[in-house]
């Protein structure tokens, strides 16, 4: 019978939890842990000191009134929804948040779109992405004087204007009026009649002043010969001068030699109250109704139209306009923040889909709308809550581009919680429930684009 060797023990397999190589891999964990430690260590300190204190500071602050030191509970925040001020914030925050995303998300789209079929991309990339580089305050700075509502300052105002006279035209002499006495009576609705009737076969003089020499209309000429011309048997003649001597001298209400015509005005003949012939003064100031009645009398008068003030401009920065103005002006900053972003997700689309489609006879709208606009979907959901979160706490520009009196009107909940804490109302518990309440406002916009990176990235 043959002994069959008995097999010696195998020693391999899992290392005993005290042998040497398990040692040095734990040893190799606890200091990667420990460098790991150290080099968030910093960040986590900043971020304690400069974001979780102040939230939890203000937080217990929000619940004590303006001097810090008797506890209130919940009345700053019941204060907060009955003032009318911070209702006014809470509406035009809305505004920023439905308008200013949604605008520059459709902008970003189509200029990103645009973009790639013209050959200078990247030039007019850099171009529309210059704004970011500007700070808010050097961009309100900007923006308020481009609104300012003086034309000679606002670039705005100023083509406006440029505009409005180029096709309506402007009054000739706004700062024109008659003397008391002198023949001319101002009517309520800003113009001026003759005082006496006259008859065809006459001349009358209307004699204006206000109006400075360097003022006048180039190419006007001195008033005194029309003065003396005759007028035909059906004709009723006159001159309107400037009723003022260089250099002094002269007499009121008469045509002096020296006295400039007042040219390019319309003058009219009116007879029970209806305006039955009218003319326009020539460079001399001289007019001349033809064709009336000789045995009729008129009155002569000058339209209200003639003194009219210039036309200003808009008021961008009053009441009705200032918050869809500052809305331009973050407009003008964040649109090539979008259309960056936006580009980006447009050149990682498969082009294969895109020449499938074309190849398939659909045309460039259908393209666009059915198949690009899908794709990019995820990439303009993140551009629009990013925007979200950031239009909710603007503040720089508000505060910059609105006037005082009219800050209340443009104001958001940023500016609000400032003003409210250290812009006069000096009450910081108010103005700590404020903050609360923009927090609350932006957390859920946070949380859903870090989830969606999350999802992203998985």
């Amino acid at each position: 019978m043959t002994a069959t060797p008995v097999e010696a023990p195998s020693t391999s397999g899992p290392p005993s939890p005290h042998s040497a190589p398990a040692v040095k891999a734990r040893s190799r964990r606890r200091r990667g842990r420990i460098v790991a430690v150290a080099f968030v260590l910093p960040a986590l300190l900043l971020l304690g000191a400069l974001v979780v204190y102040p939230v939890l500071f203000s937080a217990g602050r929000s619940f004590f009134d303006a001097s810090g030191t008797k506890f209130v509970g919940g009345d700053n925040y019941t204060e907060m929804f009955r003032d009318p001020a911070t209702l006014k914030a809470l509406r035009n925050s809305v505004i920023w948040v439905v308008v200013a995303p949604a605008l520059l998300t459709g902008l970003g789209l189509i200029l990103a779109v645009l973009v790639e079929k013209i050959r200078w991309a990247t030039a007019f990339k850099l171009l529309l992405f210059m704004p970011m580089a500007v700070s808010f305050l050097a961009a309100g700075i900007i923006f308020r004087l481009a609104y300012d509502e003086d034309p000679d300052k606002g670039v705005l105002n100023a083509a406006v204007v440029g505009v409005h006279d180029a096709f309506k035209g402007t009054s000739s002499y706004p700062t024109a009026h008659a003397r008391d006495g002198q023949g001319l009576t101002r009517g309520t609705d800003g113009s001026y009649r003759t005082t006496a009737t006259a008859s065809p076969g006459h001349t009358v003089g209307l004699g204006l002043v206000g109006v400075a020499p360097k003022d006048l209309p180039k190419g006007a000429e001195p008033a005194y010969a029309a003065a003396g011309r005759t007028a035909g048997a059906r004709e009723l003649r006159g001159v309107v001068y400037l009723d003022f001597t260089p250099g002094g001298g002269g007499e009121q209400g008469k045509t002096d030699k020296g006295e400039s015509g007042l040219p390019r005005l319309k003058v009219e003949a009116v007879q029970d109250g209806k305006a039955v012939a009218s003319a326009t003064t020539g460079a001399d100031g001289s007019f001349a109704f033809k064709g009336l009645d000789p045995g009729a009398t008129y009155t002569v008068r000058l339209p209200a139209k003639n003194f009219a003030p210039p036309y200003e401009g808009v008021s961008w920065l009053g009441p009705a306009l200032v918050t869809p103005a500052i809305i331009g002006a973050y407009l003008w900053i964040w649109t090539g923040f979008a259309m960056v972003l936006i580009g980006a997700g447009l050149a990682a689309l498969p082009r294969d889909a895109l020449e499938a489609a074309r190849m398939d006879g659909a045309s460039e709208w259908q393209v666009f709308r059915r198949i690009t606009v899908p794709l990019l979907a995820p990439v303009l959901t993140v551009v629009f809550v990013t925007l979200v979160i950031n239009v909710m706490k603007v503040f720089d520009l508000v505060y910059i581009i609105a006037p005082g009196p009219v800050q209340e009107d443009a104001t958001v909940l940023a500016t609000q919680m400032w003003l409210v804490s250290f812009g006069g109302g000096n009450n910081q518990g108010l103005g700590s429930a404020l903050g609360m309440l923009l927090l609350l406002l932006v957390i859920p916009a946070m949380v859903f684009n870090v989830r969606r990176f999350r999802r992203s990235q998985s």
